[in-house]
């Protein structure tokens, strides 16, 4: 709960007046649980600018909910944030980073344009699938793309398993090879995959930490003294992907 309430009050000022001393714009996937407890940090975010995509509504464990309960919270959650904020949510992240057999259904019939989930490629959006048929020995077979966008996600570019000392994880790693790693990933993305994207995944409780913020700028500061870099918002990102292949 203090560690909840860390990311509300401290983390998220710090994270807002790092992202405008850089003019950057983000997208802050938010459940509607903790725009509800916290709502001067959430206005704050608003406020500022920044986009909100869905994020569930307690940060649910997906893979735990039964075909119906997962819609219940599917539709609470679209109902809250158009309450909360006035407009639907373009976009959604499940917490956890974890889906069912039926979420990519559920994103399309709600009306979804894109997902940031999914880890099936590291640079380039993609129009993910389903297996709909999992054979060890004969192999797998995958139902049709989904009409969803996926701006796809990876481990090693998440803050909190690296960064955060969660009952002793032995997943924690030095800033300093947390920060080796994240440049490592930009330079690979920037040199040899043209007009590529890559997706920071962020918490207020765990890069607003004093040291952890430190890191960050110093890795905005190393992206940003590069040609042709742009810092957009996921639904930017799916606007512009599109429109590309349109």
């Amino acid at each position: 709960m203090s560690r909840g309430e860390f990311g509300a009050e401290v983390g998220t000022p710090r994270l807002l007046d790092c992202f405008a001393r850089f003019g950057i714009t983000t997208t802050w996937c938010v459940p509607t649980h903790t725009m509800q407890t916290f709502p001067d940090a959430f206005e704050a975010i608003v406020g500022a600018g920044h986009e909100v995509a869905a994020h569930g509504v307690y940060h649910e464990y997906i893979p735990a909910l039964d075909a119906d309960e997962e819609r219940r919270l599917m539709q609470l959650q679209v109902d809250q944030h158009v309450s909360l904020t006035g407009q639907r949510p373009r976009g959604y992240r499940s917490p956890a980073l974890d889906v069912t057999p039926h979420t990519l259904d559920l994103l399309d019939e709600f009306g979804f344009d894109w997902d940031s989930s999914l880890m099936g490629r590291d640079f380039v959006p993609y129009y993910p699938r389903m297996v709909v048929d999992f054979d060890v020995e004969r192999g797998n077979s995958f139902g049709p793309p989904s009409r969803v966008l996926e701006i796809p996600v990876g481990w090693a570019l998440d803050d909190f398993p690296e960064l955060e000392s969660f009952k002793g994880s032995p997943l924690m790693q030095s800033n300093e090879t947390v920060l080796a790693r994240w440049k490592d990933s930009f330079d690979f993305a920037y040199e040899r995959c043209p007009g590529g994207v890559i997706t920071w995944t962020l918490h207020p409780q765990t890069i607003g930490r004093a040291h952890n913020l430190v890191m960050l700028e110093q890795f905005i500061e190393y992206v940003s003294s590069r040609d042709g870099i742009w810092f957009p918002t996921l639904s930017e990102v799916c606007d512009a992907w599109s429109d590309e292949r349109s």
